[in-house]
């Protein structure tokens, strides 16, 4: 964590893009069951991918204003620490450490797992070894050099945009079911706030558009454009793939089918080998979209235990001599993905992500009022708009899907909550530690 000179040469098209390739991965192919099953409707089901959205949108505003008010590296766990205090930074990195990094690591390994049993047509039991092993060999990837893991995701990113644009124009023009009013078969039990989190998973990302702040040439102006505009766009694809999955495949039937509804709407459009080729190409975005989560999450520990704040930070601030990589760190992320991936599902661990991330999200949406009225640093190059009206959009939507998700699954925020709060011994005897 440091303060950096950096070259402004990011301009209002590269801005947008990475506001989009951050976001897009897994979820839009892996939530359209999840969202129809908790509204028990299809026309809720859009609604929900709309309201994720806004409050997304909100929140990447809300976000820019503290991001060029503390342009510095390390995104949330900087804004919470700047902000907050260090006892504050910690407990968010340890999240981001010891539950979000793992549990998103963990879920789209399963996902991957999943779908690859699925177009391949291998047993259910396979799913799991699957996922275990393509995070393993991702891992091994990203340890050889942060070159390798960066050239797997330049090839990656790409191809993850091509199903998406495929499902929507077919799906639309070739589909004949109707879009709106149908029923997933499970009306009795609607819940809008477990939809909306499974949306805000296939939203998740759109922070890290605020890492690169220092770098744009006019964030003034760059990064609202780029965050109205990218997060614009990436709520159109979503709710326009919806509305082709809905045109092709009944909302029972894709509640029935789950994290394949993708997959089996593109057999439908192209015939089998189209279908599988769409499938693969599903694929691809998640393996990139996994890739780029083990490139960047052990970062955070490396980070925290470079300054000192982190247990056995000897280890986890080692960089390999050769590979010039944090494998330690790696390792450490990498083995309680597997463990979470052993003892929960795919979509239990990105409630776990998406709920503990949320917690400090909350944090760091308020910080705006108070560094409106601190000198922690010089005047912001960007000023949310329709303040306050946009941070408090923000604001509420955290509460909501706090409040919905601990009424959704008490026993996981329980969880989440008691591991975050964990940090606080681990705080405590660290700082004892430093100052002996």
């Amino acid at each position: 964590m440091m303060n950096t000179e950096l070259k402004r040469s990011i301009g209002f098209i590269t801005a947008t893009a990475i506001v989009i390739g951050t976001v897009i991965g897994s979820g839009i192919f892996m939530k359209p069951a999840i969202v129809i099953d908790s509204t028990g409707n299809s026309t809720l089901a859009l609604l929900a991918w709309i309201i994720g959205g806004i409050i997304t949108l909100a929140s990447g505003l809300t976000i820019a204003e503290v991001s060029s008010k503390i342009p510095e590296t390390g995104g949330l766990y900087v804004y919470i620490e700047k902000v907050y205090g260090r006892f504050w930074g910690f407990l968010c990195g340890w999240m981001q450490t010891i539950i979000y990094g793992p549990a998103v690591i963990g879920a789209l390994g399963l996902y991957f797992g999943a779908l690859f049993a699925g177009v391949f047509a291998l047993p259910k039991e396979s799913e799991l070894w699957i996922g275990i092993i393509a995070v393993l060999f991702l891992s091994v990837v990203n340890m050889l050099g942060s070159q390798f893991g960066g050239m797997v995701q330049s090839v990656l990113t790409a191809a993850k945009l091509l199903p998406i644009f495929l499902i929507i124009i077919f799906g639309v023009v070739k589909g004949n079911v109707p879009i709106f009013n149908m029923d997933s078969g499970n009306s009795q039990t609607i819940s809008m706030g477990a939809a909306v989190l499974a949306t805000l998973w296939a939203y998740d990302g759109w922070m890290n558009v605020g890492f690169v702040a220092g770098e744009m040439k006019n964030p003034a102006k760059t990064l609202p454009k780029a965050i109205i505009t990218g997060i614009l766009i990436v709520m159109f694809a979503y709710v326009a793939v919806n509305v082709a999955l809905l045109h092709v495949l009944r909302a029972d039937e894709i509640v029935a089918l789950g994290p394949n509804a993708a997959s089996e709407a593109a057999t439908i459009l192209f015939g089998a080998f189209g279908g599988k080729f769409i499938a693969i190409g599903i694929l691809i975005s998640i393996f990139g979209c996994l890739n780029g989560k083990i490139l960047t999450f052990p970062r955070m520990p490396f980070a925290m235990a470079t300054d000192g704040l982190f247990p056995f930070s000897k280890y986890l601030a080692h960089i390999h001599p050769t590979w010039r990589t944090p494998v330690f760190a790696t390792m450490m992320q990498i083995a309680i993905a597997i463990v979470m991936m052993l003892l929960g599902n795919a979509d239990r661990l990105t409630d776990i992500a998406i709920f503990s991330v949320f917690l400090f999200y909350g944090f760091a949406f308020y910080a705006v009022f108070l560094l409106r009225k601190s000198s922690l640093s010089s005047e912001p190059l960007y000023r949310v708009p329709l303040y306050p009206f946009t941070p408090i959009v923000a604001i509420v939507g955290t509460a909501y899907i706090i409040m919905s998700t601990v009424l959704h699954v008490p026993l996981d925020t329980f969880l989440s909550i008691v591991v975050t709060l964990s940090g606080i011994p681990v705080y405590y005897a660290m700082t004892k530690k430093r100052q002996g």
